[in-house]
């Protein structure tokens, strides 16, 4: 706002005393909120070392004309202005010390991946007891095919079970939602059911990692089995290849947000179990603040899934489109956690969640 503007916002009481404070001080409170608007639409570090000497100056000034305005009595348009200002220019000294979207970008990009390299023990055990199911699933149905309902609802099956025919399985993989009915229908409602089962999963992984981790585990191994008798029924008819062009594109991000929810839950079980110097509870705090690094990175990737399975699964129907994109979500889902936040001289471990985001 120019001084001019302010001078018609102002120009209330017209008295000699009003008008000469006025005056005197509005090429100051015209300077003061030119550098507040900078500061909070692009952060602090936008601003030159002779605008960050003056704010504080500023700042001080405004409150003393804003004290010298009540006490005696100028107009209250007046004063409305300059606690509107005073109250931008606090946020903008006290408030935080960056704009919010290179807090955003700091977290996403840096603090974030750091994180989950920090993580790597529990990331591990997370990644092995969802292979464990797996791998358990896989090995009860080839000796037994029945497993798959104990592993897989069979009313969010939809019929593919293994009494279902080998070209309806096929079928299914391809549709497109029109050709055929049903069949399709089910198998968007099963792809629907996943997403919104991996999310619950995901996020359940993390908030039970309280109980000493035994919940996280549970859960963990029990989405393994789920996971296993699906890939087992499909092998099982020679489509394991077009499967994968069909899982592995919103598979990446998905499973992964899952892996990762489940090693901040562990985390958080073993911070409780062996709290080391600290008490039980105060252990716990500490990695619930570290844990939830994850757990928030962990829900962007599974909004990135959800959008890939309601979008590109739905369109693409192309084995060689599919699994290129798989492809592509893989380099950069592990080039994010592996290189992620590294350079600058900043390789040593994150030891507090407030300053990463505020560096």
């Amino acid at each position: 706002m120019t001084q001019r503007n302010e001078s018609r916002h102002l120009d209330v009481d017209n008295s000699p005393r009003s008008v000469a404070f006025r005056k005197e001080r509005e090429g100051q409170w015209a300077e003061l909120e030119g550098i507040v608007d900078r500061a909070l639409k692009n952060g602090l570090n936008t601003l030159n070392t002779h605008e960050l000497h003056r704010l504080p100056i500023l700042y001080r000034g405004t409150l003393a004309s804003l004290s010298v305005a009540r006490k005696t009595a100028l107009d209250r348009m007046l004063i409305q202005y300059l606690e509107g200002l005073s109250g931008k220019a606090y946020l903008a000294i006290y408030g935080s010390r960056r704009a919010t979207k290179g807090a955003v970008r700091n977290m996403v990009f840096r603090v974030f991946p750091r994180r989950v390299r920090e993580f790597s023990g529990e990331l591990l055990l997370s990644t092995l007891l969802v292979s464990l199911g797996v791998a358990i699933a896989i090995m009860l149905m080839k000796i037994e095919p029945g497993w798959y309902d104990a592993f897989v609802d069979p009313a969010l099956a939809g019929g593919r079970d293994p009494n279902a025919s080998t070209e309806m399985l096929r079928s299914a993989l391809y549709s497109t939602g029109d050709e055929l009915g049903d069949i399709s229908d089910g198998l968007s409602l099963f792809a629907s059911f996943l997403f919104v089962h991996n999310t619950r999963i995901g996020l359940l992984c993390f908030a039970l990692g309280f109980a000493g981790g035994i919940p996280t585990a549970f859960l963990l191994f029990q989405n393994g089995l789920m996971l296993g008798a699906f890939i087992e029924l499909y092998a099982s008819r020679g489509l394991l290849f077009e499967l994968g062009g069909w899982m592995l594109p919103h598979g990446i991000p998905e499973i992964g947000a899952i892996i990762l929810c489940g090693a901040a839950g562990l985390h958080l079980g073993r911070c409780m179990l062996l709290p080391g110097r600290r008490t039980a509870r105060e252990a716990l705090a500490h990695a619930g603040r570290r844990a939830s690094v994850i757990a928030a990175g962990a829900v962007v990737l599974f909004a990135s899934a959800g959008l890939i399975e309601g979008i590109f699964r739905q369109v693409v129907i192309n084995d060689t489109v599919r699994y290129s994109f798989a492809a592509f979500n893989a380099l950069w889902f592990f080039g994010w956690l592996l290189f992620g936040g590294r350079g600058n001289g900043r390789n040593a471990p994150v030891s507090n969640d407030a300053d990463e985001v505020k560096a």
